[in-house]
């Protein structure tokens, strides 16, 4: 008895990526995080410093996550 295996189209050397949205906005939100949290340590605001660590989550885990799980 043989056995046959078929494979899909990611077995055929197809390969799809599962999220590949522009890296654009996300850089360019985390740079935004970035310089607000540095002015933030230079003007000695924990409020600004605290908004750029929350920008810098947004761009690098939150933005990605929500649109990777709403299927965009």
């Amino acid at each position: 008895m043989r056995i046959r295996r078929r494979f899909g189209a990611l077995g055929s050397g197809a390969v799809r990526t599962a999220f590949d949205p522009s890296p654009v906005p996300f850089i360019l939100l985390m740079a935004l995080g970035f310089l607000v949290g540095t002015a933030g340590h230079v003007y000695k605001s924990n409020a600004a410093i605290a908004l750029g660590i929350a920008l810098i989550a947004i761009a690098t885990v939150l933005l990605p996550l929500g649109l990777y799980l709403a299927g965009e």
